[in-house]
């Protein structure tokens, strides 16, 4: 089995692939910023405490990261910002010049298999902050010389997911009706967390994936209302959902962003909604033999308090 260094390993998708690695018989150094997040990190996975060490490092403090990777065979990388308050730049600096960084820090300690978190659907467009900067550091891993394997994601559902959490908070606010940016039809492939999980261990093992990118999605696609709509089933709501108007959306959206208050949505994530968040319904099984879940009817864990993200 390998030693692997993760990053993002205290985060939401990193809650579910480290234990993952773990129960694969891995070993795994994972990165993390703080002692506090180190000591969070241990005490969540202190069933497999033989095979679990901690060091501190930020992908963004490339001095940090020799002694940080020293010893490891391979890197797992799922560090990214999804919005940030500074018109994008905190996005460039984490997920586009963190990865870049990781890169080099790998390739100098000889770690040479490198499997990397992308995203769906994202490009590298100007206007698109986030997009631009997964996309970036996307063709940064495929152009380097490491063994690398690239997977893909759409929205990402399960325990402490960020996107459904927020969805659910505005389902739980006593009104009758929930609105949804734009017309609502956007449409996106929900995968389980579970399953981005199986997968990086999957392909972490396949020397067949090496220098290949994987679409992981769910087997359906889902408009925005009807994630709306499923949400609020979820929760037992009765909720009527009402499209509104990105432009409106956009305007009280920059006006939080300028004052620092937290809003459901950004204006970067408005403007990807022009861009459907879909690949093929088949590809997961097909390239990676098994079937994803469905999202349907499985959303109860949004009933829980969204405090324990």
């Amino acid at each position: 089995m390998a030693r692997i260094f993760l990053t993002g390993g205290s985060g939401f998708v990193g809650s579910h692939v480290l234990p993952a690695l773990l129960e694969a018989g891995h070993e795994v150094v994972a990165l993390a910023r703080t002692p506090r997040a180190a000591a969070a990190i241990s005490q969540r996975n202190v069933a497999h405490a033989a095979r679990l060490t901690t060091r501190i490092g930020d992908v963004t403090d490339p001095a940090t990261l020799p002694a940080a990777l020293a010893g490891c065979d391979a890197v797992v990388h799922l560090v990214a910002l999804a919005r940030d308050w500074n018109k994008g730049a905190d996005l460039l600096r984490v997920n586009t010049a963190g990865t870049e960084s990781l890169i080099a820090a790998a390739s100098a300690a000889g770690a040479t298999r490198f499997v990397h978190l992308g995203a769906l659907g994202v490009q590298d467009r100007e206007e698109l902050h986030y997009a631009k900067s997964k996309a970036r550091a996307e063709r940064a891993v495929s152009e380097s010389s490491l063994d690398w394997t690239i997977l893909k994601p759409s929205l990402i559902w399960g325990e402490r997911d960020g996107f459904f959490n927020i969805v659910a908070a505005l389902v739980k606010i006593p009104a009758p009706a929930v609105p949804v940016p734009g017309n609502g039809k956007s449409r996106f492939q929900p995968v389980w967390v579970g399953d981005v999980a199986r997968a990086v261990v999957q392909v972490l093992g396949d020397p067949r994936s090496v220098r290949r990118s994987y679409e992981l999605g769910g087997p359906r696609y889902w408009t925005y209302t009807e994630i709306t709509q499923e949400v609020a089933r979820a929760l037992g709501k009765r909720r009527i959902v009402i499209p509104m108007p990105v432009p409106l959306i956009s305007l009280v959206a920059g006006v939080s962003e300028a004052i620092r208050l937290p809003f459901p949505v950004a204006t970067d994530q408005l403007r990807q909604l022009a861009l459907d968040n879909i690949g093929a319904t088949d590809a997961v099984e097909r390239e990676l033999g098994f079937v994803p879940r469905d999202m349907g009817g499985r959303l109860s864990y949004l009933r829980r308090k969204i405090s324990q993200q």
